[in-house]
């Protein structure tokens, strides 16, 4: 998009009032006041939305055993961000990880094609998607402002391995937050890339499959990527 974090700003308009002033026979134009100038209540859910979204793609199909998918929206209308998630075909019944990733000097940031599996055992771990899809960055749990990664309050799949996430957050505190953990990042949506996590706690991986620190590689190994695209 042309600017991710692009606030809406209301302008007071070109409406006028004529009074008619009877002993000169004058029409006065009188301007716009403080009070026309203020956006009326509602004014954010009347303003048009700006629309990202991220087409889910399927990794790993080997290892999980589906072929996850589905499409993750990002809807902007003034200061609210609502992130929503709807995906199919995922490990069913179990909680899965979901962020947005990108990189920290702002570049673009692409799904990892199978090559990126380095070491050759069959799995693209965590680790080895940081060449084309950069760092984790913001989390979609129950609270994507606090930027707490591992903070487990992140959604579960059905018994039909089907997923729906839906959360609004403050567009300026998301901003906010992410510049304080980025550098002065913008949050630049059409460079981040979407990942959706996680296999069953007792699927059998290799010791060379990484994960992040303590966190199991079942936890973090992608399922499905997709490159978030804005379309209106």
């Amino acid at each position: 998009m042309a600017t991710d974090t692009q606030s809406l700003h209301t302008r007071c308009g070109t409406a006028f009032t004529s009074l008619l002033v009877t002993a000169a026979g004058v029409a006065v134009a009188a301007g716009c006041s403080p009070a026309q100038a203020k956006p009326p209540a509602g004014a954010d859910q009347a303003a048009p939305a700006t629309t990202y979204i991220a087409h889910l793609a399927p990794l790993n199909t080997k290892t999980t055993g589906t072929s996850a998918g589905g499409e993750v929206t990002f809807s902007i209308r003034g200061d609210s961000l609502t992130i929503t998630t709807d995906a199919t075909g995922l490990p069913k019944d179990l909680t899965h990880w979901q962020h947005f990733h990108g990189f920290k000097d702002g570049k673009d940031a692409t799904c990892p094609a199978g090559t990126a599996d380095a070491n050759g055992d069959g799995v693209v771990d965590l680790i080895e998607t940081e060449p084309a899809a950069g760092t984790t960055m913001v989390p979609f749990n129950d609270d994507p402002v606090a930027m707490d990664i591992p903070k487990d309050t992140y959604p579960k799949s059905t018994a039909a391995g089907t997923l729906h996430y839906q959360k609004t957050v403050s567009l300026s505190a998301m901003q906010a937050a992410f510049g304080k953990a980025f550098n002065g990042q913008k949050l630049e949506l059409d460079k981040r890339v979407v990942f959706l996590h996680g296999v069953s706690p007792d699927t059998k991986l290799a010791a060379s499959v990484a994960s992040l620190g303590p966190i199991p590689a079942q936890v973090t190994i992608p399922i499905a990527c997709g490159k978030i695209t804005r379309v209106k």
